[in-house]
C-alpha cells in the first residue's frame, strides 16, 4: 500500500479496488433476505432469547450428559406473534396422508354397535295387512302405451289434492292399481276437486268417476263424466248452497238427480258416436258437496254405481252407504229372454196329455198373455240403469267421511285389518299430510289391486 496521497505502485493495489469498487458484488457468504416479515421475525427472535442455536426453543429438549443423541424431530413451522405479545407458538406439522388429523380435544368416535338395528332403507315396500304379501310389485312398472298424435289422452300414474275450509280439511287422491301398473294400463279412475264461489258462499265438489273394466276408453269416459258433472255442479251452486244450508233435502235430491241424469245421458250419446255399445263407453260417478260456510256442518252425497260410503265416529267405522230398494213385481217387457216355444192348450177327457192327438197349442193364434218376442228389426232394449243413490248427513266434531271407489271399498269391507289400521292413522285430532295420506290409501292388501280413489273429510 502506498503512502496517502501517493500513486498506486502495481497490482499490490488490486485488493482495494476489489473491495470498494462499484461493480464488485457482495461478498457475504450468502444472500440475506430483507423483507419486513424478515425483519419482524429477526427481532422477535432477539427479544425472545436470541437467535437459534444458543438456548433458543429450536434446540429441541434437553438431553442428559452422556446419552446418545436420538433422531431430532423436524421442528414446525412458526408463526410470529404480534409486537409486544406472547412468544410464538410452533404450528404442528400436517397429518400423515393416511392418518387424518384429528383436532386436540375432540373425543375418540366410539365403535358401531353390531347389534344395532341398520337404518330402514328408503326403498322399503309399502306396508301390507292380511294373510300375506300382494303378488304384484308395489310400484309402476310399465307405462302406459302414448298416442303420439293425442298426448293430452294420457293420465298420470297418481294425483293428490286437500284443502281447507270452513270446519272441513279435506285431503283427495286417486292412485293406479297394481295390475294395471303391471300390465301397463291407464288407470281407470278419475278425480276432480273443484269450489265454485267465494267466502262462506262456497261450496267444495268432489267428483270419483270408475271406466268400465276392459274397455280400451275407460279412462277416458270417467274424466269426461267428471268434468260434465263439474259444469253442471258449478253453474248451479249458488242454488245448490242454498239448500244445503236451508235442509231441502226433497230439492237436492230431485235436482242432483237431474244433473247425473244428464251428464250419464251425454255420455251414452259420446258412445254412440264412436260407434260404440253404452256399456263399453260408461263410469260409474259418486260426489261429495261440501259447502264452506263454518255454521253448516251438512255434507251431501250422490252419484250411481258401486263404491263405499264410511264414517269414522267414536273410535269405529260405519257403512253408510245408501241402500238400494230391491226392484218388485211383475217381470218388465223388453227384459229377459224370449219364451222358447208356445205354451199348449190344456188337455181334455176326449184327448188325454201325452197322447199323439193332443192339441200342442195353436201356432197361429197368439197367447196375449205372453209377450211377442223382438223382431229382427226391433231395438235391443238398453241394459237396466244404475239407480241412483243420494244422502245428506250432519256431521259432528271428530268425524272423518271417508267416500271411495270400489277398489278401496271392497278391501275395507272384506279384510277387517284395513279398518283397524285406518282407525289407529285417521284417529286423531290433527289431519294427516297430503303424503300421508296417500301412504294410508295405498295399504295394500292381497287379493285387492284396483286403482283406488279416495276423498275423506276430517271435521274440525
Amino acid at each position: 500500500m502506498s503512502q496517502q496521497g501517493g500513486r498506486p505502485t502495481g497490482d499490490s493495489d488490486d485488493w482495494w479496488g476489489q473491495l470498494y469498487d462499484d461493480a464488485t458484488e457482495d461478498t457475504g457468504p450468502t444472500r440475506t433476505p430483507d423483507s419486513l416479515d424478515d425483519r419482524f421475525a429477526s427481532a422477535s427472535g432477539a427479544v425472545t432469547g436470541g437467535p437459534p442455536g444458543r438456548g433458543s426453543p429450536d434446540d429441541g429438549p434437553a438431553r442428559a450428559p452422556g446419552a446418545a443423541p436420538g433422531p431430532a424431530a423436524a421442528p414446525g413451522p412458526r408463526v410470529p406473534a404480534p409486537r409486544g405479545g406472547p412468544a410464538a407458538v410452533p404450528v404442528p406439522p400436517p397429518a400423515s396422508p393416511g392418518r387424518p388429523a384429528v383436532p386436540p380435544g375432540t373425543p375418540a368416535t366410539p365403535p358401531a354397535d353390531p347389534q344395532a338395528a341398520p337404518p330402514p332403507s328408503p326403498s322399503a315396500p309399502l306396508p301390507h295387512v292380511g294373510s300375506g304379501p300382494p303378488t304384484y310389485d308395489p310400484e309402476p312398472t310399465a307405462l302406459p302405451a302414448a298416442d303420439p298424435d293425442d298426448l293430452g289422452d294420457l293420465v298420470p300414474d297418481t294425483v293428490l289434492d286437500g284443502a281447507r275450509h270452513g270446519t272441513c280439511t279435506l285431503r283427495a287422491t286417486s292412485v293406479r292399481g297394481d295390475l294395471a301398473r303391471h300390465r301397463g294400463e291407464p288407470r281407470r279412475d278419475a278425480l276432480l276437486t273443484a269450489r265454485f264461489g267465494s267466502g262462506d258462499h262456497a261450496l267444495l265438489l268432489v267428483a270419483l268417476a270408475t271406466g268400465a273394466r276392459a274397455t280400451p276408453r275407460a279412462h277416458r269416459a270417467a274424466a269426461e263424466l267428471c268434468r260434465w258433472i263439474g259444469g253442471a255442479v258449478g253453474r248451479s251452486h249458488a242454488r245448490l248452497a242454498d239448500d244445503i244450508r236451508a235442509g231441502r233435502r226433497g230439492d237436492l235430491k230431485s235436482g242432483l238427480h237431474r244433473l247425473t241424469a244428464r251428464s250419464l245421458g251425454r255420455l251414452r250419446a259420446g258412445a254412440a258416436d264412436q260407434g260404440l255399445r253404452p256399456e263399453e263407453y260408461a263410469a260409474t260417478l259418486r260426489c261429495l258437496l261440501l259447502p264452506a260456510d263454518p255454521a253448516c256442518r251438512t255434507r251431501v252425497f250422490f252419484g250411481v254405481g258401486a263404491g263405499g260410503l264410511f264414517r269414522l265416529r267414536d273410535g269405529g267405522w260405519h257403512d253408510i252407504e245408501p241402500r238400494v230398494t230391491e226392484v218388485t213385481g211383475e217381470p218388465v217387457v223388453g227384459f229377459g229372454s224370449p219364451p222358447s216355444a208356445t205354451p199348449a192348450m190344456p188337455a181334455t177327457s176326449e184327448t188325454p196329455a201325452g197322447s199323439p192327438g193332443a192339441p200342442r197349442g195353436d201356432r197361429l193364434t197368439g197367447d196375449p198373455r205372453v209377450p211377442a218376442p223382438p223382431g229382427p228389426y226391433d231395438a235391443l232394449p238398453e241394459p237396466p240403469r244404475e239407480p241412483f243413490r243420494f244422502r245428506a248427513s250432519v256431521a259432528r266434531p271428530g268425524d272423518v267421511l271417508l267416500m271411495c271407489t270400489a277398489g278401496l271399498a271392497e278391501p275395507l269391507r272384506g279384510e277387517p285389518a284395513l279398518p283397524a289400521q285406518l282407525t289407529g292413522r285417521w284417529s286423531h285430532p290433527r289431519p294427516p299430510g297430503l303424503a300421508a295420506f296417500l301412504a294410508d290409501v295405498q295399504t295394500r292388501v292381497k287379493g285387492y289391486a284396483d286403482d283406488r280413489s279416495a276423498a275423506a273429510v276430517w271435521e274440525a
